[in-house]
């Protein structure tokens, strides 16, 4: 093994790698199940805020059963819509595992999310009706598309309802959509809409320490499954204190964050997602349950992804070699 240069994988790089959403469910449900077992090192992320509810994060993880270990280094910044630019930016870093050499450096904004999606879609693999059929999305960005995406991969999707406060966003939503996936797409009138009609929920706006939530309570049916990418921006208390299981991706991260100032109201998660794939903690009990996947986005969702994008890319030549 050289360990004199490292792959550079720029953004178009990793999307020409053309990982598929079922491949990329599988590595997370593995990666989750590991974790549920004990065998995964990750550390809550440490982060950098150099305005209002902007943020930069280190996020380091090792998951031995497939040999990756690595950090991502990810921003995101709510104004950047106003620049041109996206809200989350960010590179990945995968090293050797027996040696600690870098092997690669990779933009993560494709990696953020569309492992994102997969992780809500294997949140509602155990927390989700399988009949589902309506999925309301608020916010029509890329976490809502690949929200989307993922949840079509798993369930038998026949329509969606959009909701975003950008008009012209949401219409955009609704038509590149619903010609992709092949199902009804609708613009809703109002975010309660969006709820009230749905099997599936995701809300993925900006997350926001201080925000003013939108969701009111008796708008989400019995037996809906919710995914708040977004933390609790969406949600009020009341509304939270409606659902009969609240899941999250990682119990120390996420009390980190209430330290930190976030889910001041948020109810205590009864299990995180590796405690669910590994069958020690239940997930769905009855139809009736309504349940929530409040996901917080962690180092291990990447690190089951980039060693696959590391190794198709080398299959495919794609990248760059640089010197160490």
């Amino acid at each position: 093994m050289s360990t004199s240069r490292l792959l550079y994988l720029s953004a178009a790089d990793v999307a020409a790698v053309g990982l598929d959403l079922p491949t990329i469910i599988g590595l997370l449900e593995r990666a989750f199940r590991e974790k549920g077992e004990g065998r995964v090192e990750m550390p809550p992320k440490p982060g950098l805020h150099t305005k209002g509810d902007a943020f930069i994060h280190a996020m380091p993880a090792y998951i031995p059963a497939l040999r990756s270990a690595g950090v991502k280094w990810v921003s995101g910044y709510p104004e950047n819509k106003a620049f041109g630019l996206p809200y989350i930016t960010g590179l990945l870093i995968l090293n050797d595992v027996d040696t600690g050499v870098p092997l690669a450096v990779m933009d993560c904004t494709w990696i953020t999310a569309y492992r994102t999606g997969a992780a809500t879609a294997l949140s509602a693999r155990y927390l989700a009706r399988p009949s589902s059929e309506v999925a309301g999305i608020l916010a029509c960005g890329v976490q809502g598309r690949t929200n989307l995406e993922a949840l079509a991969t798993l369930f038998p999707l026949r329509r969606v309802i959009a909701y975003d406060v950008d008009a012209g966003a949401e219409r955009r939503f609704v038509e590149e959509m619903g010609a992709k996936l092949g199902i009804e797409a609708v613009a809703a009138r109002s975010p309660r809409e969006a709820v009230a009609e749905s099997d599936l929920v995701v809300t993925s706006g900006p997350i926001l320490k201080h925000p003013s939530p939108t969701i009111d309570s008796g708008w989400l049916r019995p037996g809906a499954f919710a995914s708040a990418v977004d933390f609790d921006s969406y949600w009020s208390p009341a509304a939270l204190a409606e659902f009969d299981r609240i899941a999250t991706d990682d119990h120390a991260q996420f009390q980190y964050y209430r330290r930190v100032g976030y889910f001041q109201q948020t109810p205590d998660p009864c299990a995180d997602l590796g405690e669910i794939v590994a069958g020690l903690k239940p997930g769905r009990q009855d139809d009736a349950e309504r349940t929530m996947a409040m996901n917080l986005g962690l180092a291990l969702d990447d690190m089951a992804v980039a060693p696959e994008v590391f190794r198709r890319a080398r299959e495919r030549g794609l990248g760059t070699w640089l010197p160490l």
